[in-house]
């Protein structure tokens, strides 16, 4: 008697995927009163930046007007934008970041 084959039968993999969250943008806003040295410090605190990265941060909002600091999910980025306002805000100065929605 010879043996037969079966061939095996195909098995499916369900793999659970969940959505990745929207990201948000944090965006530095120029102002002409908020001292360059400050806006620095307080990206290197909340954003913990290097002194280079958090200078050309500055710049770049200084030259353009606005700047993207980072990218978080939305609740993140709301959180370190308003620690950043606030640190603004206790020194006396208005320095302003914002959140949008990345596309």
């Amino acid at each position: 008697m010879s043996q037969t084959e079966t061939p095996a039968k195909p098995t499916t993999r369900t793999t659970a995927t969940s959505a990745r969250p929207p990201l948000w943008k944090v965006i530095l806003l120029n102002d002409d009163v908020t001292p360059r040295e400050f806006v620095v410090k307080v990206l290197r605190r909340v954003f913990r930046m290097t002194e280079d990265e958090a200078t050309a941060v500055m710049l770049t909002a200084h030259r353009r007007g606005a700047c993207v600091v980072a990218v978080f999910t939305r609740e993140v980025a709301e959180t370190k934008a308003e620690q950043a306002n606030e640190a603004g805000r206790r020194a006396g100065y208005p320095l302003a970041l914002t959140t949008e929605r990345e596309e």
